[in-house]
C-alpha cells in the first residue's frame, strides 16, 4: 500500500484530491489500488455475486476487481445508454436532476452486489444506484469508493448500507 500513501499536498482542492487519473497512468499504483480493494472485499465478504460499477469511473475500477474475485461486472449508467429493458431512477443534483439505469435482468433477486465508484461526494449517485439494485431485489453488501470527500457527508445518505472508502479527505 506504500504507493497510495502519498503525502497530502497542503493545497489539496477536492478536484485535485479526487482525480484518479495519476493512478490510472501508473500501472504499479493502479495494481496496488486493485490489490487493496480486493483484500478488503475478500476479508469482508465470503460471497459476492457481482460488482456493479457507476458510470463512468466505476467502469475503470470495477472490471479488474471483478476479474480478481472471479465474478461478473454489471453496469449502472446514465439514462439512455443501455440496450434492452431497464430500471431507471431519478435523483437530485445540486444543479438539477439526473437519471441512472440498470438493465432489468442484470442481477437476480437475492444476489449479493458491491457497488464501486471512484469518489463519494454528496452521495446522490450512490444512493440512486442502491435504489436501482433494491428494485431488482439484489442485496447491496457495500458501497465501495477509492476517495471520500468527508465534508460533503455523502456516506450519511447511505444510512444502513455499509460503506468503505480507501482514502478520505476533509
Amino acid at each position: 500500500g506504500a504507493l497510495l500513501a502519498t503525502r497530502e499536498p497542503t493545497n489539496c482542492s477536492p478536484s485535485l484530491c479526487s482525480d484518479i487519473s495519476p493512478l490510472l497512468k501508473d500501472p504499479a499504483a493502479f495494481r496496488t489500488l486493485i490489490d487493496l480493494l480486493e483484500e478488503h472485499l475478500r476479508a469482508s465478504f465470503p460471497k459476492i455475486d457481482f460488482i456493479a460499477g457507476l458510470d463512468s469511473r466505476g467502469f475503470l475500477i470495477g472490471p479488474p476487481l471483478a476479474q480478481r474475485l472471479g465474478i461478473g461486472f454489471v453496469l449502472i449508467r446514465k439514462k439512455g445508454k443501455l440496450p434492452g429493458p431497464t430500471e431507471s431512477v431519478s435523483y437530485a443534483l445540486e444543479y438539477g436532476k439526473a437519471e441512472l439505469e440498470i438493465q432489468s435482468d442484470a442481477v437476480e433477486p437475492g444476489q449479493k452486489v458491491v457497488i464501486v465508484d471512484d469518489l463519494l461526494a454528496t452521495g446522490g449517485t450512490m444512493c440512486a444506484a442502491c435504489e436501482l439494485l433494491k428494485r431488482l431485489k439484489a442485496e447491496v453488501l457495500e458501497c465501495l469508493v477509492v476517495i471520500e470527500l468527508k465534508l460533503l457527508k455523502g456516506s450519511e445518505k447511505l444510512k444502513s448500507i455499509p460503506f468503505y472508502s480507501l482514502l478520505q479527505f476533509d
